[in-house]
């Protein structure tokens, strides 16, 4: 096993997976830089100027599209990036990518064409995303409401998506994988919910809306047409029950089981 001690670019350092990339990284005492606008120096997708200085001295990077590598326009600009990060000396990548997305396989293979030591992390959905976007709010006020209805997804636990990449960063057998990460088990929505609800000893109630509604309501809150789009191809597409099963890439890239859902819940619900 080699460790590189080099500058890592975290694109998207300051989201769900980047943040806890970036932190892990630095308390092994590997420098950072953050890619994010407000980051010095700035990193804006939709501004290749910034992307130079941004990778400049880094020998690695890791990739993450916001909203979604599912979004028009990003697999193309992926692409660009990993060229620019190859002519910086950027010699190793690590992409976020999405199970069973089209357009999110469309990328890897674009980025494994720069040439750069590729390694994939294809992720299943986010258990973070009820306790750290806009579902805890409405989790918070007794309710999630969503156009879902009982496909089973194997829920992820963000962290091991962090100690994944980080390990896919710094060593090198994990160069040309693809891991496709997932919970231990399968959960419906709604049992999720109804986890949660046990566990903080509330009433919560999960409500399945049809699509049109969930998108509807999601325009008179002021959500973008480009994120209700995105929003509503998640949820009747990429949840369409696609990926109702769990992958080996914890397994395989960590040499253990992932951690349960029910870990996450005790850990982000208890405290």
């Amino acid at each position: 096993m080699t460790e590189i001690s080099e500058k890592v670019l975290v694109v998207g350092g300051t989201g769900k997976t980047g943040s806890r990339v970036a932190q892990r990284l630095r308390a092994r005492g590997v420098p950072v830089r953050a890619g994010s606008r407000a980051a010095e120096p700035p990193f804006d997708w939709g501004n290749t100027a910034t992307w130079g200085a941004a990778l400049a001295g880094a020998t690695a990077a890791y990739i993450t599209f916001q909203p979604d590598l599912a979004v028009p326009g990003a697999p193309l600009a992926v692409r660009a990036l990993g060229d620019a990060a190859v002519a910086a000396g950027v010699r190793r990548l690590v992409l976020l990518s999405g199970r069973g997305e089209e357009e999110a396989q469309a990328a890897e293979k674009l980025l494994a064409e720069t040439g750069a030591d590729l390694t994939v992390v294809r992720s299943s959905f986010f258990a973070q995303n009820f306790s750290e976007g806009h579902f805890a709010a409405e989790i918070a006020a007794g309710q999630l409401v969503l156009p879902v209805g009982e496909v089973r997804e194997p829920f992820i636990d963000v962290d091991d998506i962090a100690e994944l990449v980080v390990a896919a960063l710094t060593e090198d057998r994990h160069a040309g994988q693809i891991y496709e990460v997932t919970g231990s088990r399968l959960l419906t929505f709604a049992e999720a919910v109804g986890e949660i609800a046990a566990a903080t000893g509330r009433r919560i109630d999960y409500i399945q809306v049809s699509p049109e509604d969930y998108a509807a309501a999601a325009r008179a809150q002021g959500l973008p047409d480009e994120l209700v789009d995105f929003l509503i191809y998640l949820f009747t597409t990429v949840l369409d029950g696609r990926n109702a099963h769990v992958g080996d890439g914890i397994d395989r890239g960590l040499g253990r089981p992932p951690r349960d859902f029910a870990d996450y819940v005790r850990g982000a619900w208890t405290r």
